[in-house]
């Protein structure tokens, strides 16, 4: 039976971790076993960015819910509380984007949440 070498696969599998590595600052990006240390590192660093993300962009969106609120005379809590009873389901993503942009349909939704309280 023939014999299978590992040459080319292997050559394969380093050549992929030094192209993820590319960029980066001295030999990081030139040795293999410094290279696949760093993509190890930089994989578990996105990792964890994905998920901060998500939740740097409800703080934001909350915090400009809650400013556009004070000004129409409201906290945030109330706020969502009297939407949630007046049984409007909009998300905080939609609900800031409106505060942003529709200050007008921000303070009619304003007085439906005063309403419903």
């Amino acid at each position: 039976m023939a014999r299978i070498k590992a040459a080319m696969m292997t050559r394969k599998r380093r050549n992929k971790v030094l192209k993820a590595a590319k960029g980066y600052w001295g030999a990081k990006s030139k040795h293999f076993k410094m290279a696949k240390q760093a993509v190890m590192k930089s994989g578990n660093y996105a990792f964890a960015g994905r998920k901060q993300k998500k939740r740097d962009f409800r703080r934001l969106w909350i915090a400009r819910i809650n400013a556009q609120a004070k000004v129409n005379g409201m906290n945030y809590s109330t706020f969502m509380n009297g939407l949630k009873k007046a049984g409007v389901s909009l998300n905080r993503k939609m609900l800031a984007e409106l505060a942003v942009n529709d200050k007008e349909a921000f303070a009619s939704l304003v007085e439906t949440a005063k309403a419903a309280l």
